[in-house]
């Protein structure tokens, strides 16, 4: 056996469990297996939520849901992950990250399921049920990925799994509405479809569990939640600031071309190119970063193209591609960064797990407030020069906090 280094010592006493890091810094290469379950993971993890913007008005008449009602159905999601992810570090540690995935993926199975009955009361419950279970896999995935995942293949597997969850939202959100008219059921039926996605993915991961111990039954020590440290209030700003953009720019990026003379048809399509500009960018970037440690001007330059898409939005309406193409390769980047520096941040799968509580509890809470924002200030200004301007200087506080979170260090070594 080869003499460890003492970046592996200090590593394996950082996560406080000595087989649990040992597959993310020893493995030279990364198994197909390991990286298709990753994928079907993945595609979980938006596809149940995408298809309801495009069945909302369906789900509406159906169910007697006023909008008010029917945004509250929206929003909900990113509300549960705000309140679930700060749980998913502490119960990984006690029931071991793999185990607790797999539980997670049958609980999502079982919600989706729920959400589909004919029932008010069960379309709001099962949301709530998939949406805790998917803000589980949110953040365990990082820890994963950070455990069995050589350091330098990190990034390229965060690429492949973003563009495989994007790639799913964008069918579910295209086909949710044509399933609703052509299967029995209706709407109801067009909700579960997903549903085929988790049962691959707990199988997927059901052998996995074998070798899966938890952290509490090694000795290990719980990796507390990262609150003093500068590098994951970094990361936590970054994550919820891109996320903030994304889920404001679906949710009204064809309200505004069309308040600015779009036809209803083409602001779909334009909301699809920026989804799939968006897709590129993911799947492009590990080009860019290949070799590179630092990722502060990267992340913050992806952060400018974000800020310049709303910037030609408020001063140049009629140059609607390019500013879609400014915010897919800008947010598509971004989100890869964000996702990425939730494991390249950490010294442990413990830590990981950590800081993506931390990222994504505060980043979802941010992120919900984004389109509500957003509605708000088009109300009370009847325009929406005020709302986009504010998007903008977002986009620049993005940039500052991407370059903080792009520096080659770890949340336990920075300076606090």
């Amino acid at each position: 056996m080869s003499p460890q280094s003492p970046s592996a010592s200090r590593q394996r006493s950082a996560s406080g469990s000595p087989v649990a890091d040992r597959a993310g810094t020893a493995g030279p290469t990364v198994s197909v297996g390991l990286v298709i379950a990753i994928c079907l993971v993945a595609a979980n993890l938006r596809t149940t939520l995408t298809g309801v913007g495009a069945l909302l008005p369906e789900i509406e008449r159906g169910s007697g849901l006023t909008s008010s009602w029917g945004g509250l159905l929206s929003t909900l999601p990113l509300l549960t992950f705000a309140a679930t992810s700060p749980l998913v570090a502490r119960a990984s540690h006690r029931w071991g990250s793999a185990r607790l995935l797999v539980a997670a993926l049958g609980v999502l199975a079982v919600g989706t399921v729920v959400r589909s009955l004919p029932s008010v009361i069960c379309l709001f419950a099962g949301t709530v049920i998939l949406s805790a279970a998917i803000a589980f896999g949110n953040v365990l995935l990082p820890a994963l990925i950070r455990r069995n995942v050589p350091a330098h293949r990190i990034q390229g597997v965060s690429a492949l799994y973003v563009t495989v969850m994007g790639l799913m939202a964008a069918v579910s959100s295209g086909i949710s509405a044509p399933l609703a008219h052509s299967v029995p059921g209706s709407w109801h039926t067009a909700l579960a479809w997903g549903v085929a996605f988790t049962v691959a993915a707990f199988l997927a991961w059901l052998p996995r569990m074998r070798g899966d111990k938890p952290q509490a039954s090694t000795g290990g020590t719980h990796s507390p939640v990262p609150w003093r440290s500068r590098v994951a209030w970094q990361v936590t700003f970054f994550m919820g600031l891109q996320s903030l953009a994304f889920y404001t720019a679906v949710a009204w990026l064809p309200s505004i071309l069309i308040d600015r003379g779009t036809s209803s048809t083409t602001a779909g399509w334009m909301l699809f190119y920026y989804q799939v500009v968006s897709l590129a960018a993911s799947s492009l970037l590990p080009l860019l970063t290949r070799g590179r440690h630092d990722q502060r001007w990267i992340a913050a330059g992806a952060s400018v193209l974000v800020a310049a898409g709303f910037t030609v939005l408020v001063a140049a309406p009629a140059l609607a591609v390019p500013a879609c193409t400014l915010l897919g390769l800008g947010g598509g980047a971004c989100l890869v960064l964000a996702l990425s520096f939730q494991s390249q941040r950490a010294g442990s799968s413990g830590e990981a797990a950590a800081l993506a509580g931390m990222a994504q509890s505060i980043g979802y809470l941010v992120a919900a407030a984004g389109p509500l924002l957003l509605g708000i200030l088009h109300d009370t200004t009847r325009s929406w020069t005020l709302p986009l301007t504010v998007l903008a200087v977002l986009g620049i506080a993005t940039a500052v906090a991407g370059h903080g979170a792009g520096q080659d260090r770890h949340i336990g070594r920075a300076s606090r």
